[in-house]
């Protein structure tokens, strides 16, 4: 058993999921929105206009799941506030380039670059608003 994260978004789930396939490899990426939802779903019984919000998306790739949707229609929320998610690469070089990626209109939290514990590691804010700590190539670690 596993935790996964699951992501919210104001009305762009599908553009920042999109943009995360692209990122980290194309993996299999599936979204329903909330259009295609039967109306029995929701509470009055109507299902909202196609405005293009999704219900539920879910990223699989390499072992690993990401999942995400945005508010539902007329909820007002704050896209991922104090959740980072934590990305390990193998290498500095390819660690930095995933950083730059996830970086492009977005806002750097802490620059890239070496630590006691890693070749690089770094924290960015994406222009969705998701917060990531990308890290690359592990140090051993001694104990003191």
């Amino acid at each position: 058993m596993s935790f996964i994260p699951y992501l919210h978004f104001q009305g762009n789930c599908g553009e920042a999921m999109r943009f995360y396939a692209e990122v980290f490899g194309h993996g299999d990426l599936q979204m329903m929105k909330y259009a295609d939802a039967p109306p029995d779903v929701f509470p009055d019984g109507h299902k909202p206009a196609d405005d293009g919000r999704v219900m539920h998306a879910t990223l699989k790739l390499a072992g690993a799941t990401l999942m995400a949707s945005d508010f539902p229609p007329g909820m007002v929320g704050d896209p991922q506030q104090a959740v980072s998610i934590a990305y390990m690469m193998p290498d500095a070089a390819s660690g930095k380039a995933l950083f730059d990626k996830l970086g492009e209109g977005g806002a750097i939290v802490m620059p890239f670059g070496e630590t006691f514990w890693a070749q690089g590691f770094g924290m960015v804010k994406d222009r969705f608003g998701t917060h990531w700590m990308i890290s690359a190539g592990e140090k051993a670690m001694t104990a003191g």
